[in-house]
């Protein structure tokens, strides 16, 4: 028995895409974002991805695109600049590469590699990106006149939702002042939305690409109560709606049939009787009130979890049981039941606690799904 594993149900993770599909069916382009160990899924899901409508993939680094690069010819963009040393090799595995600043690419044209290039903009982010129009032309005229390059594609990302601020107004009227000298119908593939957007917004007519992140794992926007909004949020969310140059309303209907797919599993090593008033752990953090009974589970922060998931909730047996006491570098204790036995399964994550967690412990799904390192197995059903 492994004493902590992932398992991945690659039939939802399928469902998940098809379903975003069929709801967004206007897009030429979707592109599987696979950074962080496919959001710490493994790559064990890439040929589901692509058997099930993701017809490109997005990763962070030339190494991930390398592993990836083992198991499909589909095309893949490395978002972040790939070293120059390193171009040769991303030429001959096929991964498309950014350019996000002008340095950068005079360093590129000075090689001879034939390549497949993304133009990255800043419009806003102020992280990675161009954001001075005449490096945009210039780049744009030098590659057209270079036989070994190729500007397949133009994109940026978003900082906000634009639902409660005008700031993503702000970065579309920017994208599009800096593309203002290039027809882009003639780019292959122009990409800015994320899931969010693609979610909130209404397609933007000169993008036929779309990046899909968590969504593709099982996680989508919730709705906003405006009524429940105050203040300042309300009187930016009036004005922008109202703004007679908006460039996008609202859906009303973001609802998308997505699931998580990950549980995160472990097994009982050790049950225990604690009486009232003993204390449970390291620093004496839970003082028990009555005589409970503790499990302790073979999984802690080395695994992943955070340290303020402590008195959050664990599942045994389609049950749920209190975490107890600190969290340790293998090892949890939470208070169970005498139906409790040893070696019963434990799910620290299920497809049912992802938002319950989330919330918890005051962080994102993406940060719940990465941070499971990457050496623990993945078992896909």
């Amino acid at each position: 028995m492994k004493d902590v594993y992932v398992e991945i149900d690659n039939q939802v993770i399928g469902n998940n895409i098809k379903n975003i599909l069929t709801k967004y069916p206007n897009y030429k382009y979707y592109i599987g974002v696979v950074k962080g160990n496919c959001y710490g899924h493994g790559i064990g899901i890439i040929n589901t991805l692509i058997n099930n409508g993701i017809n490109y993939l997005a990763t962070s680094t030339l190494e991930e695109s390398l592993e990836i690069r083992k198991i499909t010819n589909i095309p893949i963009l490395c978002m972040q600049p790939i070293a120059i040393k390193d171009l040769e090799i991303a030429s001959l595995n096929n991964i498309t590469i950014t350019i996000s600043s002008y340095s950068y690419f005079k360093e590129l044209i000075k090689t001879d590699y034939k390549l497949k290039l993304h133009l990255k903009l800043d419009t806003g982010m102020n992280r990675l990106g161009i954001d001075n129009i005449n490096d945009v032309n210039n780049i744009y005229d030098e590659i057209k006149s270079h036989e070994n390059l190729y500007l397949e594609g133009i994109f940026t990302h978003l900082q906000t939702t634009g639902i409660t601020d005008t700031k993503w107004d702000e970065q579309i009227n920017m994208f599009k002042e800096l593309t203002s000298n290039i027809n882009l119908n003639n780019i292959d593939i122009v990409h800015i939305y994320n899931t969010n957007s693609l979610v909130i917004h209404p397609k933007l007519d000169f993008c036929n690409g779309v990046r899909l992140g968590i969504i593709m794992y099982g996680v989508s926007p919730r709705k906003i109560n405006y009524h429940g909004l105050k203040g300042k949020l309300r009187e930016i969310k009036h004005h922008y709606l109202r703004k007679k140059n908006h460039l996008s309303i609202i859906n009303n209907d973001y609802d998308v049939n997505v699931k998580p797919a990950f549980k995160l599993i472990s097994h009982v090593i050790e049950l225990k009787d604690v009486k009232k008033g003993e204390y449970i752990g390291y620093g004496m953090t839970y003082q028990a009130t009555s005589n409970i009974k503790v499990a302790t589970i073979s999984c802690g922060y080395a695994d992943g979890l955070d340290l303020r998931h402590t008195l959050s909730y664990v599942t045994i047996n389609n049950k749920k049981y209190q975490i107890v006491g600190s969290i340790n570098m293998k090892m949890i204790t939470a208070i169970v039941d005498d139906n409790i036995k040893i070696n019963d399964q434990v799910e620290i994550i299920n497809p049912h606690n992802v938002r319950e967690i989330c919330a918890h412990d005051h962080i994102t799904p993406h940060y719940l799904f990465t941070t499971i390192p990457s050496n623990i197995d993945r078992i896909y059903k």
